[in-house]
């Protein structure tokens, strides 16, 4: 089987590795670190299989046009992708699905927004209805952050066009947890799950980003949760996808929050994750070629299989993302990274050199018999990547480690 996987990013090498397992892959624009880039468009690519990465081009409607000129492609049309498109509508369909989820009020004038803020707790949650490159969520404690932000929001000043209409969220607590389903229209299953790191800071502070790190099993979230995920999540929201005509084909990424009133959805992407697809698909022991083709056909049947083994994935990113990442670094250590064992460099934000050529760069991924091996390779890969004013969290995955070892 040839496979065309659209998109650049460390998620679409990633998707190349592990379907390079059994299939022959070109990835369409990639860059200079995935093998099998090119640069014709997905539509001059002869494949059997096309899976499109990012939410951009899934929102713009590349699926639909791919679909129309007869091709076999895993990634939801546009009206689906609006899932991601906007998450007012989200949240909407969230509602009529019965899906648990946050408190919300959508707005599209300040006066509104900042009367809603004053009706809430001490907790906030300030979002761009568009897309904003997983940069357009505000949590604060601080009401007058809170008021900043949706003026900055609502004027287009922060985020342009995307940020005309804000969600405003009552802020939850608890573990989050991303869970990932595969979907033919009608029937769903379940990835393994992830755990991410969106903040830039140690200790989860900081902006938040596109995610620093991601790790996968995740010991508070059992068959038992997984299987409340999918009965209360994502099978009522195909549900309701399929009630309104949308033929759902894709990836529903479920973003969570284990609250103590039960998991709340934080939100849907019609996408893998990144870095959670580094984690999650190389620890994936079925064929993901074959998974992803029957699921864009409509005729999902299988279950993934995983064994018992361990991901960790350690962004390395570009200093001052993420708001004004520094480009055209030198970058070293990469082969030497990738000949440590259990290691793989997913690359992302990269030009030819190769350079920095974005914020997140680099995704470095180790993979063990539990938790605490995976880390421990994935910062031994790390170590051996540099480029002036390299970051990394030093705490990915270190809480879940630690409860590891535990007696």
């Amino acid at each position: 089987m040839r496979v065309c996987v659209v998109g650049s990013g460390g998620r679409e090498h990633a998707l190349a590795h592990v379907l390079g397992r059994s299939c022959d892959v070109a990835v369409t624009p990639g860059n200079p670190g995935i093998p099998g880039a090119t640069s014709a468009p997905a539509a001059e690519i002869d494949a059997d299989l096309y899976v499109i990465g990012p939410e951009a081009p899934l929102v713009e409607g590349l699926a639909d046009e791919l679909r129309a000129a007869g091709r076999l492609v895993f990634g939801p049309g546009a009206d689906g992708a609006q899932l991601e498109g906007s998450k007012a509508w989200m949240k909407e369909l969230l509602v009529a699905a019965g899906v648990p989820t946050a408190g919300h009020g959508s707005f599209t004038e300040p006066d509104g927004a900042i009367a809603f803020l004053h009706t809430m707790g001490d907790l906030f949650v300030i979002k761009t209805d568009g897309l904003a490159a997983g940069k357009g969520v505000l949590v604060t404690e601080h009401r007058d952050e809170a008021e900043d932000a949706v003026r900055a929001y609502l004027s287009g000043e922060a985020f342009g066009d995307a940020g005309r209409r804000v969600v405003i969220e009552e802020g939850l607590t608890g573990p989050e947890l991303s869970v990932l389903a595969v979907c033919d229209g009608r029937r769903a299953v379940p990835l393994a799950p992830a755990q991410d790191y969106k903040r830039i800071g140690e200790g989860d502070v900081g902006p938040n980003t596109g995610g620093m790190g991601a790790y996968s099993p995740v010991p508070v979230a059992g068959a038992d949760v997984v299987d409340e995920v999918m009965d209360r999540a994502v099978l009522p929201t195909l549900a309701e996808l399929q009630n309104r005509g949308i033929d759902y084909r894709g990836v529903l990424y479920a973003g969570l929050m284990l609250t103590p009133q039960g998991l709340r959805v934080l939100e849907y992407n019609v996408r893998f994750g990144d870095p959670e697809a580094q984690v999650v698909l190389p620890r994936l022991r079925s064929d993901l070629a074959g998974l992803l083709a029957a699921a864009a056909a409509g005729s999902l049947e299988e279950t993934p299989e995983y064994g018992d083994d361990a991901a960790v994935a350690v962004v390395c990113a570009s200093e001052g993302y993420p708001a004004s990442p520094r480009t055209g670094d030198v970058i070293t250590g990469i082969e030497g990274a990738n000949h440590e064992e259990g290691v793989t460099v997913f690359c992302a934000g990269m030009g030819v050199g190769p350079v920095t050529a974005g914020g997140r760069v680099l995704t470095v991924t180790g993979q063990g018999s539990n938790l605490s091996s995976a880390r421990e390779r994935a910062y031994a890969g790390v170590a051996h990547i540099d480029w002036p004013g390299r970051y990394v969290r030093q705490d990915i995955a270190l809480s879940a480690v630690e409860g590891e070892a535990a007696p």
